[in-house]
Formats: C-alpha cells, structure tokens, sequence
C-alpha cells in the first residue's frame, strides 16, 4: 500500500485538493464548502492520479537513472504495471465522475488538463520550455478550478497566475536535476538544450520576477492586509531559491518551492477571507 501511495503522489494530491479548497474559498471569500467544491476537490485527485501514474509509465527508464534509489516504485519494480494502469483508469473515472456532478466547465476542464498530463511525458517533455510552461498551467489549475465549482471563475485568475508562475519554476528545477534520465530517452529540455548553468539562470531571473508579479496582481484585486503579510515568507523562500540557482546550488530547491507554495496558499486564502 506504501508503493501505490507513492505511485500516486499522494502527496502531490493532497495539496492539489488543498488547492481546490483554497480556490473555492477565495472565490467565496469565506471558509464554506459547498457540495460541488468538495467534488471538484475529488475530480482534481481522481485526474492527478491518472496523469502522476501515467507520467510514471512513460518516464520508466528514465527513472531508473535518475532515481536509483528507488525513489518510482513501478521503476523498481516493486509495483506491477498492471496495477499502475488499474490506477491510471481508476483515476479517470473518478476524476470524469466527480466532475460532472460539479458543472460543464469543470469536465471540460478536467479533461483538457487531462490531456495535457497525457501528452507531457511523451511528447511536451522533448519540447523543452513549452513543455514546462504547458505543465506548469495545469498544476496551478487546482485554485481556478475550484473558483469554477463555485461559479466566480475570475476570482481564480490572480492565484492561478502566481501558482503556475512557481511551478514553471519548479519545473526548470527538476529538468536541472533529472538531466541523465532524459539524455538517456533523448529528450531535449532546457537544461539539455541551454546547458545546466543557463537553464539555472533562467529559472533563477523567473524566481525573482516572481516577487514582484506576488505584490502587484493581488494590490490590484485588493487583498486585505494578511495576504501581504503571510505571502512574505513565501517571498524570501522563493528569493533563496533564486540565490542558490545563480550561485549554482541546484540540489534541495524543488523541495524549498514546494513549501512555498504551501505557504502561499495559505496567504491567498487569508487574503480573501480575512
């Protein structure tokens, strides 16, 4: 049972939940949670299982090299592929599912995200940064997507905005750390096309601009006091990462993003609820 949760990302599912609450929350400008909003949560897990376990069959061979310590399960072998495929179709279904008691914009949605997550390992990968940035919408899809299953789509734009802007960083990141595993299934990523030091400063100057971009969008849709206050941790933990990837220091900074959009969450939500 360990190895299936790990084949899902559990995780990566959790927070995507997470994001579909905080989306709808901010939406709602209150910690309510409708019927369809707990549902959109459920059809975000049920699509990201799908797409995290799919990711895991394509990227096999690369894993092997990348992750030796048998970090992928089904890589190691200690997951059948034929319970990863169960996974995969399990998750579509709950996913479609869930989605259609929410509303028609959340299916199409799902399934355009979907898709996405479908075509990413073999086909956007080998693109390099459209590939990133095409991923990198989709994982901030969760905030917009509960705004949707509540019916104010426009009050998840700024988050969507924020939370896709770190993950296509995020994204960069972990192309810089898994670049043996897609030379080896000839991919051609930033790191691969750029070289490691460029592909560092590229996502270092999109790290920093991030700053910025998380003061000016939400002053414009004038989030109360404690967003600013909260987002700031965020902020210096984002400004790190940008000062580790100039000077070179690649390892650990997939991780220290991730809080920090743990942490931004939180400050979206009480920005909007406060």
């Amino acid at each position: 049972m360990t190895d299936v949760l790990r084949l899902v990302r559990i995780n990566n599912l959790l927070l995507a939940a997470a994001g579909v609450l905080a989306g709808g929350w901010i939406a709602l400008g209150a910690l309510q949670t409708p019927n369809v909003l707990a549902l959109a949560a459920v059809a975000a897990v049920g699509f990201g299982m799908a797409g995290n376990v799919l990711n895991d069959i394509w990227d096999r061979a690369a894993d092997r090299v990348n992750r030796p310590g048998g970090e992928r399960p089904l890589a190691a072998g200690r997951v059948t592929r034929g319970t990863a495929d169960l996974c995969v179709a399990g998750g579509a279904v709950v996913g479609l599912g869930a989605a259609a008691l929410v509303n028609g914009t959340a299916v199409l949605v799902g399934l355009a995200a979907f898709a996405v997550l479908v075509l990413y390992s073999p086909v956007l990968k080998r693109r390099g940064l459209p590939g990133n940035l095409a991923v990198a919408l989709v994982a901030g899809l969760p905030l917009v997507y509960g705004a949707i299953a509540v019916g104010h789509a426009v009050a998840g734009i700024v988050p969507w905005i924020l939370a896709a802007w770190i993950h296509l960083v995020r994204e960069i990141v972990k192309d810089i750390d898994d670049q043996a595993g897609d030379r080896t299934l000839g991919r051609r990523t930033l790191p691969l096309v750029l070289g490691a030091r460029r592909a560092s400063l590229v996502a270092a100057g999109l790290a920093a601009a991030f700053v910025p971009l998380s003061l000016a969008l939400p002053a414009e849709a004038h989030y109360h006091g404690a967003y600013f206050l909260i987002a700031l941790f965020a902020q210096l933990v984002v400004l790190a990462v940008a000062s580790r990837l100039f000077t070179g220091r690649t390892q650990g900074n997939s991780r220290l993003l991730k809080g920090a959009m743990l942490v931004g969450i939180v400050a979206l939500v009480a920005g909007r609820v406060a």
